[in-house]
């Protein structure tokens, strides 16, 4: 599929990935701090090891997060992500995940986000092609998300 037949239907959805001291309280020193600019936390995952972790974070306002991270001198990186919105987790979440597997792409890591402001689940993935899922996945009838449908 070639990349200029795909229809830009917004931003993507940008995750930070920023490294935490491993100690008590480390993310929620880091919660706090993004609340007090009125940026809210969508998504988390946190991958732990015995001196660091590793948070993954969807957030309402991504340029405010960079300039934030930035301006504090809080090391983080960047990637972007596929959201997908289901009605239905179980039966959603196969057919997804089926539809990408017959396109032959690939996930890098999932989690799920907290639930979209109509209620519905929301499916974060990292694949290795942005592109090319979005376009399968929108020719298969998922609905998904970008950064404005998620900004609250």
């Amino acid at each position: 599929m070639e990349s200029d037949t795909i229809i830009d239907h917004g931003e993507p959805v940008r995750q930070f990935s920023v490294l935490l001291p491993n100690r008590a309280g480390a993310l929620a020193a880091m919660v706090k701090l993004l609340r007090s600019q009125a940026i809210e936390v969508i998504g988390l995952s946190v991958q732990d090891s015995r001196d660091a972790t590793v948070a993954r974070i969807v957030v309402s306002d991504p340029e405010a997060t960079e300039h934030l991270f930035i301006e504090k001198g809080i090391p983080h990186t960047t990637c972007e992500l596929v959201v997908v919105a289901m009605r239905e987790a179980g039966p959603g979440l196969l057919q997804c995940l089926d539809s990408l597997m017959i396109a032959e792409t690939n996930i890098d890591f999932a989690y799920a986000l907290l639930p979209c402001p109509e209620g519905q689940s929301m499916l974060a993935m990292h694949v290795e092609d942005y592109e090319f899922a979005v376009a399968i996945l929108h020719q298969s009838g998922f609905r998904l998300m970008y950064q404005e449908d998620l900004s609250r």
